[in-house]
């Protein structure tokens, strides 16, 4: 399928589809403190410049979708919107993070230029219109339980009059106890109604629970699946990235270090070059 199959969604210095370059989504899984926060997005900001591509920084002010109780969160609504205001403010990056309710949607896309639908959540259709009333990009992360051609009826329910569009995030199939497996024909298929696709890196190597009480993951397979997606189409990738991986709070061993992250979009530049006839 050709990339230019898809609708091109432009909103708030956001540009994904058609004939745009891949998008880049990324930061660490949940916000830590603001200079862990502030050093990701600062890099990420370099990096776009460098490649000309679009960057939107993403984190989590709140994990409710947790392995144990006990596990880091982030820092609630309220610091955690005030931490991605401040790097919009001091890098010019937008910013996306998940919302859970129907009353957080809406507070929460006063900040947000991407309204993200977590996948667990990916079937409350009350969520998925009000994140479509926010008037700000919708991110529906396709739930390991769908299939790829349910999409369609996860994007109408967000595609209300006031949505400048809406965007589904592939992020790998349940499969046996604990693991997720990607079918790239997922991406062509839900590209193939017009539908921008991003990848996510990410979550795609993660196994949920893995290790005991939080999640593991295999870190080292995110560049080969990255690059398969480029090759399959995608609109754009969705990675979390830390400096220090096995610091991190939350999902560490599916974080990508931040030192490779620019040589890995290279390679994904030139494919996705290659992959358009360009």
């Amino acid at each position: 399928m050709n990339r230019l199959r898809t609708r091109k969604i432009e909103s708030g210095g956001i540009a994904i589809g058609g004939d745009a370059p891949p998008l880049v989504i990324a930061g660490p899984d949940s916000l830590e403190g603001d200079e862990v926060v502030l050093e990701i997005s600062r890099a990420l900001r370099s990096i776009g410049e460098r490649l000309r591509v679009g960057v939107v920084f993403k984190g989590s002010y709140d994990k409710a979708n947790r392995s144990s109780h006990r596990s880091y969160r982030g820092p609630g609504l309220e610091r955690g919107l005030a931490m991605l205001r401040r790097v919009r403010e001091e890098t010019g990056l937008r910013v996306t993070s998940d919302v859970h309710s129907v009353e957080e949607a809406l507070r929460a896309a006063e900040t947000l230029d991407i309204v993200q639908v977590p996948a667990f959540l990916s079937r409350q259709n009350d969520l998925l219109r009000a994140a479509g009333e926010s008037g700000k990009i919708v991110n529906i992360k396709k739930g390991p339980f769908l299939a790829p051609w349910h999409a369609r009826q996860r994007v109408e329910a967000a595609a209300g009059p006031r949505t400048p569009g809406v965007i589904v995030t592939e992020r790998g199939t349940t499969f046996g106890h604990g693991d997720l497996v990607n079918d790239f024909r997922g991406v062509v298929q839900i590209r193939s109604e017009g539908i921008p696709v991003v990848y996510d890196a990410s979550h795609s190597v993660q196994r949920p629970g893995g290790l005991g009480d939080r999640s593991g993951g295999n870190r080292e397979w995110i560049p080969f699946l990255a690059r398969a997606a480029a090759g399959a189409g995608c609109d754009g990738l969705f990675f979390e990235v830390h400096p220090r991986p096995d610091d991190a709070l939350c999902d560490g061993p599916s974080s990508l270090s931040l030192a490779a992250l620019e040589p890995l979009l290279e390679q994904i530049v030139a494919i996705d070059r290659i992959a358009r006839g360009l």
